[in-house]
């Protein structure tokens, strides 16, 4: 939608800073991972040390136990939300974030074959058995889907599984997502692990405050790249009045909380090392403020990107073997004296935290 004339133009590399300055990619911060995980509405957490990367290049003087310590506490969770994917958020924001996102979550459901799968019976029936048998412990994917096809024997158990992973406020428990620990996902409801009922508000528009605060100045389309909900612009029409409003260099209107951080175009930008999935960089429909040299797409499997004077511009991967780490580094172009000798700095600094007790070593690949 085009901007208002007269609305303030913020240039590309004024929104980079400011996306990292509200993402915390500025400057690392002294404040508890809760606090960090909140402000972030939720941390990207389908891989589960991607958490532990993304706070490490976000707080001062980071312990992982710390995160651990929440999982385990049951203080937070790893819960799908935001476009169906899996989330690590308090136990505050659980309650408020599903009643939110779970109808992106069953919108998801009605487009799979999993659905179509189940055409013919009660889907009702089947979350009542799934809840039922996931309150009793917590179960895998393929362990609630046996349990189901005792019932259902002629359906397929995946899909009568992923009825219940796409309509149940469903959390992993752990020791799965727990600092260098492993184990397969099992799961069992939100309300049986925290306790509560998930009866938090109904309304988006507080989420939508909270995705400007932390990602914005951002499009209505930015919105719905977040979150996939639906009736943003409505959203946007109703909280029009208490937000202040810019444009990007397309002439688009950006939305923005009143008391929200600008960060001047020329402010410098330290290289952070992010994780494989981060929602820095997939919360926009127009991710050309973090783009560098190179943009974030599929070809990424297993790499993580590297923040180079703001844009991405280079790709890390460990490979582990017997008491040997590697971390090899891609470079997407040519850096200066000064950007070489920062990147190989945080490079030994996060090769240290990911692996404190075997050999390390670090090969950089120059930019073709």
């Amino acid at each position: 939608m085009p901007a208002a004339p007269g609305a303030p133009l913020l240039s590309r590399r004024a929104l980079n800073r400011t996306l990292l300055g509200r993402q915390l990619l500025l400057e690392r911060v002294d404040r508890a991972p809760e606090v960090v995980i909140e402000h972030l509405v939720g941390m990207q957490a389908q891989e589960p040390p991607d958490p532990y990367v993304a706070l490490w290049s976000r707080i001062a003087d980071f312990d992982p136990t710390a995160v651990s310590a929440l999982i385990a506490e049951r203080r937070a969770v790893r819960i799908g939300l935001m476009r169906g994917t899996l989330h690590l958020v308090t136990a505050g924001d659980c309650r408020v974030l599903y009643p939110v996102m779970a109808e992106v979550m069953a919108r998801i459901f009605r487009s799979t074959s999993f659905n179509r799968e189940l055409e013919g019976i009660e889907v009702s029936d089947v979350l009542a058995a799934a809840r039922t048998a996931l309150e009793d412990r917590p179960r895998t994917p393929s362990e609630l889907g046996a349990v189901l096809a005792e019932t259902w024997p002629d359906r397929d158990p995946s899909s009568l599984a992923y009825a219940a992973r796409y309509h149940l406020p469903l959390v992993q428990v752990p020791p799965r997502g727990l600092w260098r620990q492993t184990s397969r996902a099992a799961n069992t409801t939100a309300e049986a692990w925290l306790g509560n009922a998930m009866d938090g508000p109904v309304s988006p528009d507080d989420i939508v405050l909270r995705y400007l605060a932390a990602f914005g100045p951002a499009t209505v389309g930015d919105i719905r790249t977040w979150s996939w909900l639906t009736g943003v612009r409505e959203v946007i029409d109703r909280l029009r009045p208490r937000l202040r409003t810019f444009r990007d260099e397309a002439g688009r209107e950006l939305f923005d909380v009143a008391d929200g951080l600008v960060v001047d175009a020329d402010v410098p930008a330290p290289i952070r090392f992010l994780p494989q999935y981060d929602n820095v960089f997939l919360s926009h429909e127009d991710r050309s403020r973090i783009n560098g040299a190179m943009s974030w797409d599929l070809d990424f499997a297993w790499k993580g990107p590297i923040l180079i004077d703001g844009g991405i511009s280079a790709t890390w991967r460990v490979r582990r073997s017997g008491k040997q780490a590697t971390m090899r580094i891609e470079l997407g172009r040519s850096l200066t004296v000064a950007e070489r000798r920062d990147l190989d700095a945080e490079a030994e600094r996060l090769a240290a935290y990911l692996d404190p007790e075997v050999r390390r070593e670090i090969e950089v690949v120059e930019a073709a």
